[in-house]
Order: C-alpha cells, then structure tokens, then sequence
C-alpha cells in the first residue's frame, strides 16, 4: 500500500516560523514533523510514500530525497497553487494504483493507529475525541458508520473531530472531479467524501492518540511527546562537572560544560556549545549549532538550529526559530500575573505558561525583555534595554 503526505501547504498560521520553509518542515525533537510522521507510517509496514509538495518544496525534497535514508521508496508531485485537499489529492493521482493512505502532513499520531485503519475496508476516516471540538471539522457518526461532516461551529454536534487520516480507492478520483470551490475558495476533500456518506458508506475509525500542529504554540505540546520517546545518548562530549537527570541526547561534535545541569527528556543537536553552567530543563530540543551559554536557563522551548543563546539569559515555553541571537541578559516571560491563559492576537493559546515565538534571524542587544506571548518576525533588530511585546513584523528595527 501507498502512502500519500500532503506536504504543499504554507502553513500561515505558523508565519514567521514559516517564512523559509514549508509547515511540515517545521523541527520537533530535532526531525521534521512530516519526518516523524513518515517513520510512524514506515513502522506501520508501508514502504512506499508520495509527497505532495509545493511551497518550498525543494526544503522536502533535498531532505527526504528519494526516501532510501529512511529505508522506504518517495515520489514526489507539485501542487502548483495551494487550492486545498481536493486539489493536492489531485496531483498524485498518476502515481495512485490501488488502495492507499492519506495523510495530513502536519500532524502527529502513533503508528499503532496508522496500523489499525489499515486494517479497515475503504472508504475510512480517522476521527479523534477532542475536547474542544469547535476548532475542527467535526464527524458525525452511528455505530461504526459516519452519518455527516460538519465544518468549524460554535455549537458542534460532536466531540468527534476528523484527524487528517483517510483510508482510499482509486473510486475517489472520480468524485473528485465533481468537487467545487468551498466558500474559503479551496476545493475540500470532503466535499468528496459526501457521495460515500450518503451510500453510507464511509466508515471511521477512532485514534488513540493525535495531535494536531496548526498553530506555532502547539509545536510545545507536540514535542514534549514526541522527547518522551528520546533515548539517552551522549554521542558529544560531556565533562566532568555536568549533571544529567532523566533521558538526554546529546548529538556528535556537541560539548556540554562542567557545572551545567540539564533534566530530560531532552534532545541536544550537533555541534553545540552548551555551557558552563547553563540549567536546561525538560521538554527542550536543541538544534545543530547551537550555543546555550554561562548562566543560561531554557524550559520546555524548541530552539532552532544555529542560535545562539550566549549568557545570563532566559528562555521558556517558546519557540525560537533559527540564526538568532540574545544579547546577555535577554529575558522571555512565559506567566502572566493573574495565571490565565496567554492569547495571541485574540487566539487562546489554552496554554498558562507561554513565552514567545521568534522567527529566524532575528538579533537582540543586551538586557531585552520579551513579554509573554509576543510574536517576533524574521530579521528584526532589537536594540539594548528594549521592552517587545504584541506582533512584530518582519524586518522591522525595535528601538
């Protein structure tokens, strides 16, 4: 059985994290997230992959390259504009000879569940019990059978959401043909799936397990779970002094200096400077290149690869892109006084603790404050002593 991942999208909701490369590309514990999601495929028995690629689909392309690295075949398709499911699916159609499974490439979900749904006859959906439902697609179902799919509500008639997992035929290109423009001008897979719904012939199938990353916040969820699975490793240079608690990887050409104390589960990349005396807790991936410097602390963050974090610096619950780098001193908040929850733009983040995210590039002078939930673009210069908070563009000079 074929695979295919659609891997075309932007992901807008994601900018500035995705000025440079496309969502899927996005790193939690270090791999990608289609990467993740291609191993789980990969350890559920399917060989072979097709990529629907489009937005910077050389970024995919050169790190997956023909797929032999990670032991599978991959194709590639491009979808030329990014006009929704219907239309990926479309582009691979050539490629499609039998039964196969579609996946949503920003996701993360077990390979224990990829193995269950294709246990399944097709047509079948994977749906998940969400606890806030009204921000999916909600799925109707008797017994075993989905009744009716339903787009973003206040008022859902489910707590059943559709997770991004589709169990195929050929047969579907057919209905695909007939699909037209939604009023978001996108043509939508299920639209498609309405003709099997009225045959009652669409079944689902529930996930035990699935995370869906549309926001950059949810990067934090997703990659505490995904560290829970890292294996201690310390394949890097660890001297004497350094204190290591739970389950730590620690990449090649890496140095961790003496007096730094660091709690897993923890993934540190190549090539990395960490220390003296940085404190780095739980939940923390670190990418290749990176310096965690003197008197540094970072908690549950996703660092990107070649930043720099130098010294006398703080750092939790946030995402920071890469190429940066903090002057001494820089400072992220993550808590709000009164303890609610951290909105961005009028989002709730549903998250008590959230610092900032920041895109690539960006450049901070000494003793910076950064409030909590500021979102900071690609290449902004920040001056000494400035206070940021709120959304700042990119390229834009904070003074």
């Amino acid at each position: 059985m074929k695979c295919v991942v659609l891997a075309a999208g932007e992901g807008k909701r994601m900018r500035p994290l995705t000025a440079k490369r496309p969502k899927v590309m996005l790193p939690l514990a270090n791999r990608p997230m289609a990467g993740h999601l291609l191993c789980a495929a990969r350890e559920a028995g399917i060989h072979e992959f097709v990529f629907v690629v489009g937005y910077q689909e050389q970024e995919v392309r050169d790190y997956f390259g023909d797929g032999s690295d990670f032991g599978v075949r991959i194709r590639y398709v491009t979808q030329r504009h990014q006009k929704g499911t219907a239309d990926a699916l479309r582009a691979a159609e050539d490629l499609i000879d039998g039964p196969f499974l579609m996946l949503n490439g920003d996701m993360v979900v077990k390979s224990q569940d990829i193995a269950g749904i294709l246990e399944k006859t097709p047509p079948c959906i994977g749906i998940y019990r969400s606890d806030h439902q009204w921000d999916y697609g909600v799925v109707v179902m008797e017994k075993n059978q989905v009744t009716g799919l339903e787009e973003k509500s206040d008022q859902p008639k489910s707590s059943l959401i559709n997770a991004g997992m589709y169990l195929l035929t050929p047969g579907i290109f057919s209905l695909l043909k007939g699909v037209t423009s939604s009023p978001r001008g996108e043509f939508e897979l299920t639209d498609a799936l309405m003709a099997y719904i009225a045959n009652n012939e669409l079944a689902g199938y529930q996930l035990s397990s699935w995370l869906d990353v549309g926001y950059p916040w949810d990067l934090l969820d997703a990659n505490a779970v995904l560290l829970d699975s890292v294996e201690p490793v310390a394949e890097g240079i660890v001297e004497k002094g350094v204190q290591v608690r739970g389950n730590v990887s620690v990449g090649r050409g890496t140095i961790v200096k003496s007096g730094t104390y660091i709690e897993g589960p923890c993934i540190i990349g190549d090539n990395c400077t960490i220390g003296p005396h940085a404190f780095i807790r739980g939940a923390t991936a670190i990418g290749n290149g990176c310096h965690i410097g003197h008197s540094t602390e970072i908690k549950n963050s996703v660092i990107m690869n070649n930043t720099k974090i130098p010294h006398f610096n703080y750092v939790g619950d946030s995402v920071v892109g890469s190429g940066c780098n903090f002057g001494a001193g820089t400072k992220v908040a993550n808590l709000r006084h009164d303890h609610g929850t951290v909105k961005i733009r009028g989002i709730d983040t549903r998250r008590v603790k959230m610092g900032a995210v920041i895109g690539d590039d960006v450049r901070f002078g000494i003793n910076c404050s950064i409030n909590v939930g500021t979102i900071i673009g690609s290449r902004v210069s920040v001056a000494p002593h400035c206070f940021v908070e709120g959304w700042i563009a990119d390229e834009t000079k904070v003074r």
